[in-house]
């Protein structure tokens, strides 16, 4: 199928994902990442020689983390509204949602020995003499002092 409806103004204006979008509700079916790349560099009148090695993995990241397109088995992207009913797309409901729970919340209440250092008490066992044992004063204007 031949995909040529847009103006080169439209084409312009577009991201790469868009265009991605555009494709593959053109087309009406699943795609390689490869292809799909290949189909918008075409579209936007790029030489795929030259731009396809270079761009795919930034092309690949895109598409990856815009939500309205969906990974599917053997590597094959669509449109993520195509499969709805097999994806559950909706994170909102209060049916679906656990509670998260941290594995240091988890260890806390099994390992009741375990002592959290943040929250220990400072017990001063320091006394006054240990604090200046190793201090050392040098007066400024004694010359035969250390050589620094």
């Amino acid at each position: 199928m031949a995909i040529a409806k847009l103006t080169t103004e439209q084409l312009d204006t577009m991201s790469y994902t868009d265009i991605a979008e555009y494709v593959l509700e053109q087309k009406g079916k699943k795609m390689k990442i490869a292809d799909l790349f290949t189909e918008v560099i075409k579209l936007r009148g790029d030489d795929p020689k030259a731009i396809f090695e270079s761009k795919i993995g930034d092309f690949f990241g895109l598409v990856s983390s815009d939500n309205r397109f969906v990974m599917l088995d053997k590597g094959l992207f669509d449109l993520s509204k195509k499969h709805k009913n097999s994806i559950n797309m909706n994170l909102d409901d209060e049916e679906d949602e656990e509670e998260i729970v941290l594995d240091d919340e988890e260890n806390e209440e099994e390992d009741e020995d375990v002592i959290n250092y943040d929250e220990a008490i400072d017990v001063d066992d320091d006394t006054e003499e240990d604090d200046f044992k190793d201090l050392v004063i040098i007066d400024s204007d004694d010359e035969s002092g250390m050589d620094l």
